[in-house]
């Protein structure tokens, strides 16, 4: 290089060669890529694609075009820098799910939070309609336009921006030495806050927090703790939690699960499904048997979080939200371009900013129309003088020898100005007709009306900002969308019953598997099962259940096993984790929310369930059969399996009823032909599983047992019948119904007839239904719906009253 002729050698130094190489990059980074400018609240190459956008005509209404013809518009005019960062900004602003309110509107796969969008050129776009007002006016001189980058063409500096995107749409950006996280708001609540600010610039942030409370997020969810908020909102710097939106219900008969509908911000269903099988795999998590994604796009989110039988479903939701992505923070750092310079503003200083801008836009527009009517009024006023003499005008101008003679004489003959002259000169023969003439009038007073009111706008700033008002509230009007995410003070944490002092107070932890509480197994009538939250009796005197009546009720606890009896024979144990719990109320519990017994076991064709019995072995089980056998079930020959057979059946016989009978109990038989029998349940010796039982009432020709049930020792006692026709069905026909207290029917010994329970009316032949248990009596139609029973009791052996609805069961 140095036998070159013009080769020179400059020493420099290189630590202040890459001091100044930095800064420059620096600038660079800070000024013209990462960071939003505070008035529009878009980044160069954001503002770009929306000019360039808005100069191509790519308006809401008009149709898409290819993406990568948009990125090729801006990089080769606008921005200096590659296509992939060019459509990846435009991407962003396209995206439900980044935006609040977003500024494109693509036609394709513009990706999800977990997967990237598709190539430019398979994907089409045009403005959002929220872009229209963020250019708005902009040929009205409302803004400054700056070179571009080789100085061929201009591009504003700034857009007019109607509506507070910054706020509304959050920025992310990440520059030399300082970077921007600034989490999207609510419209409607931010322009309510600046029209409050502008009326009112001495606003306190209290005041200003009363309209905007708190960030809303594009994907809903829940904000957990507002003081990392209110910190953000004061100092530009700050933090807060969101979390998911689940619910807890049931997704099988036996199992209940987590529903997600909202995740927290910017976070995937498969980034959380992923954390939850490494949690599950690392013992971090346990109680989860599955996890699946039902979204779609009709439906919108939807995960479904399983949980295995036995754990609390609350308790494992708090540990998802500590391990996965179901609850996340999100850091607010409120870093954006004022004036040409980063500066970390809170949320008045970035209202201030931008209400300031509205008002320097509004006030220049206003500068700028009202010249352009007063330049219009003054050619106006130029045209009616022509007008009325409109044959001079013509004279001079056929006498002049050209155009500048014309334009003088004109000038001179009518007192016009240049510019008058010279658009009269250019106005065409057919202006000049009367019908003009009134139009020009029209247009004159039309035109003073106009430019009374731009002056009086700029010259009043009381003017000036009700305008600004009425524009913001129309935006928010137009775009503005109910608040998505809901804003919550605290975690909801229990707080402890007593605190030392000097220690620090901490929620008790939430029992991850559900306690082995007392509780109430039931079944209805209508083949429902459940069990209450509580050691709690579900039926007590004077009380009534708001749907459905029991047929059985069982002691137990939550994590029992309870037998389910069928009139096979069969008895099933079924674990009560399975079966739905009620929640406690100061009413009885309505079988509303329990659960077809039909889904948690499988029922052969024509086997019912007729019964729950305890599983405990302390107590012998009983059960009766249409035949009238009678047969007790030795406690401790109860096998620890899922289903055995519980007695041996006749053909054509059937199981009607089962439970605990102790010694004492009373055993009770009702037939159709309403014979009622009823004796001690030690007549009976208990028996082997493999036993058939032993004769317990004496059945007349043609009779059968239609209920069997046990009543304990020592309780009042009701028998409850319903007679109707024999070609009548339990449910369909009404029939007469009474009740009778079991002490009024004597005990005979078993294998005897019985004593009568009903006498029949005209056109009664059988009981339809009977029932004998704890006092009162309930009755339901066959869908569950209550029915008034006669209030008082009636005979033994009388008659019952009419019933005006059929009782599908009674219990």
């Amino acid at each position: 290089m140095t036998d070159a002729p013009d080769a020179q050698i400059v020493d420099i130094d290189v630590s202040a060669e890459m001091e100044a190489s930095f800064l420059e990059y620096a600038y660079s980074v800070i000024y013209s890529r990462a960071l939003p400018d505070a008035r529009d609240g878009l980044k160069p190459v954001q503002r770009r694609i929306v000019y360039m956008m808005q100069d191509m005509g790519l308006r809401p209404e008009r149709a898409y075009v290819k993406s990568a013809r948009v990125v090729g518009e801006v990089m080769g005019k606008l921005h200096p820098h590659g296509d992939s960062a060019i459509y990846d900004a435009l991407v962003r602003m396209a995206q439900s799910w980044s935006l609040r309110l977003p500024l494109v509107d693509g036609h394709g796969n513009f990706g999800s939070l977990d997967d990237g969008p598709a190539a430019s050129r398979y994907t089409e776009c045009r403005l959002a309609p929220a872009s229209m007002v963020m250019t708005e006016n902009l040929d009205e001189d409302v803004v400054d336009f700056v070179p571009n980058y080789d100085n061929k063409l201009t591009q504003p500096a700034v857009l007019p921006a109607a509506v507070p995107n910054l706020l509304v749409n959050g920025a992310a950006g990440i520059a030399v030495g300082m970077a921007t996280n600034m989490a999207p708001h609510n419209l409607i609540e931010v322009v309510s806050a600046a029209r409050h600010l502008l009326m009112n610039p001495q606003a306190s942030l209290e005041e200003l927090m009363r309209f905007v409370p708190g960030p809303d997020l594009p994907s809903g969810g829940k904000i957990v703790g507002l003081d990392g908020v209110k910190e953000a909102y004061a100092s530009g710097r700050g933090k807060f939690v969101t979390r998911a939106t689940t619910r807890i219900e049931k997704v099988t008969p036996r199992r209940q699960g987590i529903i997600v509908t909202e995740l927290p911000y910017m976070v995937g269903p498969e980034k959380v499904i992923e954390k939850i099988k490494d949690g599950v795999s690392n013992k971090k998590l346990d109680g989860i048997s599955a996890v699946t994604d039902l979204t779609d796009r009709h439906h919108g989110l939807r995960l479904v979080i399983e949980i295995k039988n036995g754990f609390n479903p609350e308790a494992v939701l708090e540990k998802l939200y500590k391990v996965t992505p179901l609850e996340e923070s999100f850091s607010i750092n409120n870093v954006a371009l004022v004036e040409g310079e980063p500066r970390t503003l809170g949320l008045k200083e970035l209202l201030q900013v931008w209400v300031g801008h509205r008002l320097e836009v509004v006030r220049r527009r206003s500068a700028f129309r009202l010249k352009a009517r007063q330049d219009r009024l003054h050619l106006v006023d130029g045209l009616l003088i022509a007008i009325l003499d409109i044959d001079e005008v013509i004279q001079i101008i056929r006498a002049a020898d050209d155009a500048s003679v014309a334009r003088e004489r004109l000038r001179t003959a009518f007192d016009l100005s240049e510019i008058q002259a010279e658009y009269i000169l250019e106005l065409r023969l057919r202006r000049l007709t009367k019908f003009s003439r009134l139009e020009l009038e029209n247009e004159k007073s039309q035109l003073l009306a106009e430019i009374a009111e731009l002056e009086e706008i700029l010259g009043s700033e009381t003017v000036l900002k009700g305008v600004v008002s009425r524009e913001m509230e129309a935006a928010a009007a137009q775009y503005g969308t109910p608040r998505r995410t809901i804003l919550l003070a605290d975690g909801g944490a229990l707080a402890p019953a007593a605190v030392l002092p000097g220690t620090k107070a901490k929620a008790p932890a939430m029992s991850l598997e559900i306690e082995d509480t007392p509780c109430y197994a039931m079944l209805s009538t209508t083949g429902l099962i459940a069990r209450t939250a509580e050691d709690e009796a579900p039926a007590r005197e004077g009380r009534r259940s708001a749907h459905d009546s029991l047929r059985s009720v069982v002691h137990a606890s939550a994590r029992a096993d309870v037998g389910i009896v069928t009139n096979r024979g069969r008895l099933i144990r079924v674990s009560l984790l399975d079966v739905p719990s009620l929640a406690p109320s100061a009413e009885p519990p309505s079988l509303g929310g329990g659960t077809p017994v039909a889904e948690l076991v499988e029922l052969a064709k024509g086997e019912e369930v007729v019964g729950l019995v305890p599983l405990d072995g302390s107590t012998p089980l009983a059960l009766g059969t249409a035949q009238g056998v009678v047969k007790r079930v030795k406690a401790d020959d109860i096998p620890n399996k899922d289903e055995w057979e519980i007695v041996t059946l006749a053909d054509g016989d059937a199981v009607m009823g089962a439970g605990a009978a102790a010694d004492g109990d009373d055993l009770v038989f009702l037939t159709s032909d309403a014979s009622m029998l009823h004796f001690d349940a030690k007549n009976v010796r208990p028996q082997g599983r493999a036993g058939g039982g032993m004769a317990g009432i004496k059945l007349a020709a043609g009779a059968r047992v239609i209920f069997f049930g046990i009543v304990r020792a020592g309780t009042e006692g009701a028998v409850a019948t319903i007679a109707g026709p024999s070609d009548g069905l339990p449910g369909v026909a009404a029939g007469s119904a009474k009740w009778t207290p079991l002490s009024e029917f004597p005990a005979k010994g078993r294998a005897t007839g019985g004593v009568r329970a009903h006498r029949f009316l005209k056109g009664e032949d059988t009981l339809l239904l009977a029932w004998t248990g704890p006092t009162p009596p309930r009755a339901s139609t066959t869908a569950g719906q209550p029915v008034d029973l006669p209030e008082e009791p009636g005979k033994r052996d009388g008659s019952g009253i009419a019933m005006p609805t059929p009782v599908g069961g009674i219990g």
